[in-house]
């Protein structure tokens, strides 16, 4: 009987279960994948703690999430917790209440760590032999930002500057202002400083996303310009920049409501999509990157990876 091996991402917005059948030389095949919008930082999340409300969604969460790793008979479960445990208060409350209840360890990560997941996850899945790549996945409450080349890491940051984050700080209008996009753009070039340095002694050919928010990218161009669909088993995905860029404004030009009939944008990104195309576009120009691909392996891929190839990471038995 095969041993099941499960990864629970704990992200800001959202919480992540992936289940996979181990196999040889580090490859896994997915058995179950599920994802649960928590808004862990909803109202707080430049404050430093998780409100009630929120608090209590994660750890009902977390409840689903343990039905399904005892159904599947998981033998072994990593899990992690990224920006807004790691930055708030009571976020060691929270790790110790699944521990007690639960008997699973969440290990708090922090950025740089969040960033060499990410990576092995994206390099996984996405052929980066021949080029020097820009890996960017957007959370709620960090951006990570990482540079490749030849399946090495070169570089790698993550920056305070999820897209809960931006929300909450501007509030933007719907749809946004002209003066609002400015501003938004300017804190970015202001943050993004190391960024910019590193990229302009490394400059790379392409991006690479990766998380949700591409998802909903690829989704979009599938949805509203009969692009390629999304597919469970597909890793990677090669982006036309002029279909993006139409999904882009498309976007920007959009209020909340108009946003829910754009096809293929799921629920729980209608309001922080703006934010997320608005640094995507951000990154394209000012980066001036011609190329734009999307890795739907990330951070919980990446830990995958990590463990089965090198046995690095801690987790707890079932």
């Amino acid at each position: 009987m095969s041993e099941f091996l499960s990864v629970i991402d704990c992200g800001t917005n959202t919480f992540n279960l992936l289940i996979v059948e181990p196999g040889k030389g580090g490859d896994f095949r997915k058995i179950y994948n599920t994802r649960v919008s928590v808004r862990l930082g909803e109202g707080t999340i430049n404050q430093g703690y998780i409100a009630p409300l929120p608090f209590q969604r994660g750890l009902a969460a977390i409840e689903s999430f343990v039905s399904e790793i005892k159904r599947y008979k998981v033998s072994t479960v990593l899990a992690f917790a990224t920006s807004a445990i790691r930055d708030a208060t009571n976020g060691d409350e929270f790790v110790r209440l699944v521990y007690e209840k639960h008997g699973i360890k969440i290990q708090i990560i922090d950025g740089n760590r969040e960033a060499s997941l990410i990576a092995y996850g994206v390099m996984a899945a996405v052929n980066t032999k021949n080029k020097r790549s820009l890996i960017m996945d957007i959370g709620g409450g960090s951006t990570e930002f990482i540079i490749i080349e030849k399946e090495k890491l070169l570089w790698k940051h993550s920056f305070d500057l999820g897209a809960a984050r931006l929300l909450e700080r501007f509030k933007p209008s719907e749809p946004l202002l002209p003066e609002e996009l400015e501003a938004i753009r300017a804190y970015l070039k202001l943050k993004l400083e190391p960024l910019i340095v590193e990229h302009s002694s490394l400059p790379c050919s392409e991006l690479i996303g990766s998380s949700g928010a591409f998802d909903s990218v690829v989704e979009m161009i599938h949805g509203e310009l009969e692009g390629e669909a999304f597919v469970e088993n597909k890793t990677e995905y090669r982006i036309d920049l002029n279909n993006y860029e139409r999904i882009s404004k498309r976007v920007a030009a959009s209020t909340l409501e108009e946003r829910r009939h754009i096809k293929g944008l799921v629920a729980m990104r209608v309001d922080m999509i703006v934010i997320s195309c608005l640094m995507i576009d951000f990154i394209l120009q000012e980066l001036k990157l011609p190329e734009f691909r999307v890795s739907t392996y990330s951070l919980k891929e990446g830990a995958l990876v990590d463990y089965l190839q090198n046995k690095s990471l801690t987790f707890e038995q079932q």
